[in-house]
């Protein structure tokens, strides 16, 4: 059951501009914002695209003359496709405004409930650069950093059929060299392919593990550890009382863990031990790798960063698990290496002169990398905590915050909970408006328990307070 805070401060934004257009340059628009009776807008970093939904309830009068007294589905009409400029303001002034290279476009109408004097519908609006993966494919070969590649991917090729390039920022955190050929495979697809085979350019594999995902911002294929020491957007409280300690940016509605523990599922994907089998094509042999939580923590490092040391969200000791069931092997996987194909060079001769210099050199390390972002996928998630908060509409899906829960406990001055509080990532986020108010709506993720220092803006550690 969901917890409630006894203060619920949602608070009211503002609709600026909600208006849609014929597809066709030069055609119909209609201002639908009085139409509109609910808005949600929603980012995840297991998402490649952005979505919005809205509801409309409309009687079919319109200010549009050629429209008639139709309603905006056969007046425009609405068919897929139509552009819409969208601009939506939270409590504290904080827009998202949906324009120019940045506007959405309608993706479906659903849940149509028809009538004589009032149409209630669904309309759902997604980016352009999700139809244009349609209908793009990545052929050529690519040589170099994954993440030089990506943005090459992107920006060449996510264009559509009418040769529109995406503008959009696309924010790439360095990695390891990987050449690889598209095989006519579209660009969303390869994006997310590559980011499991990317680890940072200081690492040896023992952070491996990326994300890509779009955001109000723009396109990010981010490092997981790379997200986790990233500065916190915010801090959040939930307690059982009206005010809100200075020190917090705001109070946490409500809250549910949605997961804490899920061992067998965690034992199933290998998260803690696997074993992988490399057969080597060119050698005819094959070699055995075991991986483990354990020695995740402690890889070794080509120098820089982290220096291949795992970030987590709560205490770097991630052995949480009782020993007979973190050590012994759960999952078995069986991959193939890569070796002689691919070598760089600009020419075939180039390429034959690097393949005959190491002849067995694997295109990348795959015995390290592929492993290593297997289960750190499967970590990151290891804990989920959904909350809603008051509408915030600076936060964005990859973002830290913090967060503090009261403790169980029969003592009226209650501590904060040590072992759930502390630093999260933002999953995923909804933005919700609605005539009475204006919430954001996040799933919370972290791969370890207990809680670190939090840090505030000064500097200074933020000491442990009672909650009445």
């Amino acid at each position: 059951m969901p917890h409630k805070s006894t203060k619920v401060s949602t608070r009211e934004g503002n609709i600026r501009e909600f208006v849609l257009h014929q597809a066709k340059d030069g055609g119909n628009s209609i201002d639908a914002s009085g139409a509109v009776v609910d808005i949600k807008y929603y980012e995840d970093v297991l998402s490649n695209s952005v979505s919005l939904s809205v509801i409309i309830t409309e009687s079919g009068e319109s200010d549009n003359k050629k429209m008639g007294n139709k309603g905006i589905l056969d007046g425009l009409p609405v068919r897929g496709g139509e552009p819409a400029t969208i601009v939506i303001e939270d409590h504290d002034g904080h827009k998202l405004s949906f324009k120019n290279e940045s506007k959405l476009y309608v993706n479906r109408v659903r849940n149509v409930i028809p009538g004589t004097q009032k149409d209630v519908y669904s309309m759902d609006f997604t980016s352009r650069e999700l139809f244009a993966n349609e209908q793009a494919r990545v052929v050529r070969r690519y040589d170099g950093k994954v993440s030089d590649n990506i943005k090459k991917i992107l920006e060449d090729n996510l264009s559509g059929s009418e040769g529109i390039k995406t503008k959009k920022k696309v924010t790439c955190d360095d990695s390891n060299s990987y050449n690889f050929i598209g095989n006519d495979r579209k660009p969303f697809y390869v994006c997310t392919w590559l980011a499991s085979k990317a680890a940072p350019s200081y690492s040896n594999g023992g952070t491996a593990g990326y994300l890509f995902y779009e955001t109000y911002d723009g396109f990010n294929f981010r490092s997981i550890d790379k997200l986790f020491q990233q500065r916190m957007r915010g801090n959040y409280l939930f307690s059982n009382t009206n005010d809100n300690p200075k020190e917090y940016d705001g109070k946490i509605i409500t809250y549910d863990i949605d997961r804490d523990i899920d061992l067998q599922s965690n034992l199933m994907m290998g998260t803690y031990s696997n074993r992988s089998l490399f057969f080597d094509f060119y050698a005819m042999n094959y070699q055995v790798r075991n991986f483990n939580v354990d020695s995740a923590g402690s890889a070794k490092s080509n120098g820089g960063g982290s220096k291949g040391k795992i970030v987590t969200g709560g205490l770097d000791d991630i052995d949480s698990v009782a020993d007979e069931f973190r050590k012994p092997i759960s999952r078995l996987m069986n991959r193939v290496l890569d070796v002689g194909t691919l070598p760089p060079g600009k020419d075939i001769e180039a390429q034959l002169k690097a393949w005959k210099e190491n002849p067995d050199n694997a295109t990348y390390d795959a015995a390290d990398i592929m492993v290593q972002s297997l289960m750190r996928y499967n970590q990151l998630f290891s804990i989920k905590i959904n909350i809603m908060i008051a509408g915030d509409f600076s936060l964005r899906a990859g973002d830290l915050i913090h967060c503090e829960f009261p403790q169980l406990s029969t003592d009226p001055n209650t501590q904060y909970n040590k072992r759930s509080g502390g630093i999260y990532m933002i999953s995923s986020l909804c933005h919700s408006i609605t005539p009475g108010e204006t919430y954001t709506s996040l799933t919370l993720v972290r791969d370890t328990f207990g809680r670190k220092p939090f840090k505030t803006g000064g500097g200074s550690k933020t000491e442990d307070v009672l909650l009445y």
